[in-house]
């Protein structure tokens, strides 16, 4: 964001920590928010959800990002509970279909499409929101399912500084750590497609630091969604329990070690394999809470 939005924002929050709670102002940007564009493009947007506990002028309050899968849906509804007992912010971006190719459904899986980075587009939401409310923005905590989980471990390959936890959630393609092959089928030429200097990224031993769940539902084992033009050929075999063991083994052999939860019952919905997501938050977020 530029110098005269921050100061727009930083004005914003200053005047809401002044109104009454019971201001209508108020009221619509605490508890589930609505949608707020993206400032640094408006093609692209976010909802928050803000706990009871938090104040416009109070201390910062830790970030958990949520990463919708390929039908667009967060299930930011099955965390405001878990919001409000550990007292964290969660926000939602949301990266639309049809963008610049109106056909198209998967732009932001990779991080890159057409000139887009959508790495960096969460990045300026995280700081956008982080004008508006008082959230801790060095360090967060990430979750994603299906296409979000596919986002999540990409994202974790070139930002583990600044994560706290991250959640993987159900992924149909995955990114090895493989030398010999370009992304997103591994990471050859990871610096070249994001314009890195040097060559420490992926930076292993900073990964292997950060907490890691793999989750995915035990009868999620259907394949017809699943693109192979988008991931290794064969990574891992044909569904996604599969998969991602195969990434969960490949990472532990450079040293990132990460616990697997697989859901009994569950299938490929999100929604239920929330509870577990949350199981491996709650120390991490209640740790850094205190």
């Amino acid at each position: 964001m530029n110098e005269d939005q921050i100061k727009t924002l930083q004005a914003w929050r200053e005047r809401l920590a002044q109104t009454p709670k019971e201001k209508l102002e108020v009221r619509i940007m605490t508890g589930k928010t609505p949608a707020v564009a993206c400032a640094i493009d408006q093609r692209f947007s976010f909802t928050a959800y803000i706990p009871k506990c938090h104040a416009f002028d109070g201390p910062e309050l830790p970030l958990l990002v949520l990463v919708h899968g390929g039908t667009r849906n967060s299930h930011m509804r099955t965390m405001l509970d878990f919001a409000e007992e550990c007292g964290c912010v969660v926000l939602a971006p949301l990266f639309p279909c049809g963008i610049i190719d109106l056909t198209d459904l998967h732009n932001y899986k990779t991080l890159v499409y057409r000139g887009i980075r959508f790495d960096h587009i969460l990045l300026s939401m995280i700081e956008q929101a982080s004008c508006i409310w008082r959230i801790r923005t060095d360090k967060f905590f990430l979750h994603g399912f299906s296409a979000g989980g596919q986002f999540c471990h990409r994202f974790f390959y070139l930002y583990p500084q600044l994560l706290l936890g991250v959640s993987i959630g159900a992924p149909g393609s995955i990114t090895l750590p493989r030398r010999d092959s370009p992304w997103p089928e591994g990471i050859a030429d990871i610096s070249q497609v994001f314009d890195i200097k040097g060559d420490y990224v992926p930076d292993f031993a900073a990964m292997a630091k950060v907490p890691v769940q793999f989750v995915v539902g035990e009868r999620d084992v259907e394949t017809s969604a699943l693109r192979d033009d988008v991931g290794p050929e064969v990574a891992g075999g044909g569904n996604r329990i599969h998969r991602i063991t195969a990434l969960r083994d490949a990472w532990k052999e450079v040293g990132v070690n990460g616990v697997l939860d697989i859901v009994p019952g569950v299938g490929h919905a999100g929604g239920k394999i929330a509870s577990k997501a949350q199981h491996f938050f709650l120390p991490l977020v209640k740790g850094v809470s205190v």
